[in-house]
């Protein structure tokens, strides 16, 4: 028993349940979240669910939701598969499990931190509104938008807990990887021990 627990990848085990912690947290609590004046317009942003809101009244664009559910499924798959591979890191299947589960939630990071500095940017050369990744701001809206009014608007945005949740997933992915080198090439412990011949 103490041999077999020995061999279990347990930064794969840790960062396995937090992936798949991860995906079922984020479909409540959003990643990134914006919100411009009194709840004129809020924007909660994850991976797997991204939802906006104008005047109270909340709503989705089909293409993001489509992509948000192929990054759920992405998510759910890979935790499962590093939780697999973490209790059989000896395997002939440990290896490839390993490779296709570890950069997930990395790259997820990645993808996410690119599109968010992308939209923002979008945001400032089409609108004309500098959004900031995180702060509290006031913000004059175009006058384009406001037939010539000058109106000012707090603009709050921040970074959600979720977010570092998924931060920590990936960081013990990589570390499952790298650990990869001692319990998957660990030789096998009988459990049987022989008598020396004579």
């Amino acid at each position: 028993m103490k041999a077999s627990l020995a061999r279990v990848n347990w930064f794969g085990f840790a960062g396995g349940v937090l992936t798949l912690l991860t995906a079922a947290v984020s479909l409540l609590q959003p990643w990134w979240q914006l919100t411009v004046g009194d709840n004129l317009l809020q924007a909660n942003v994850s991976p797997v669910n991204t939802n906006f809101g104008f005047a109270d009244t909340m709503f989705t664009i089909p293409v993001i939701w489509a992509l948000n559910i192929s990054s759920l499924l992405m998510f759910i798959t890979s935790g499962v598969a590093m939780l697999v591979y973490s209790f059989a890191p000896a395997k002939s299947y440990a290896k490839p499990m390993l490779g296709f589960s570890y950069k997930k939630p990395l790259y997820t990071l990645i993808f996410f931190a690119i599109g968010l500095i992308a939209a923002t940017m979008i945001a400032q050369m089409i609108i004309g509104l500098n959004v900031p990744l995180t702060g509290l701001i006031t913000a004059t809206l175009p006058q384009n938008l406001t037939e010539g009014a000058t109106i000012n608007v707090p603009i709050a945005t921040g970074f959600q807990w979720p977010f570092w949740l998924a931060a920590v997933a990936a960081a013990l992915c990589i570390a499952a990887r790298l650990y990869h080198k001692k319990v998957g090439s660990a030789p096998a412990v009988s459990s049987t021990t022989q008598a020396p011949k004579a």
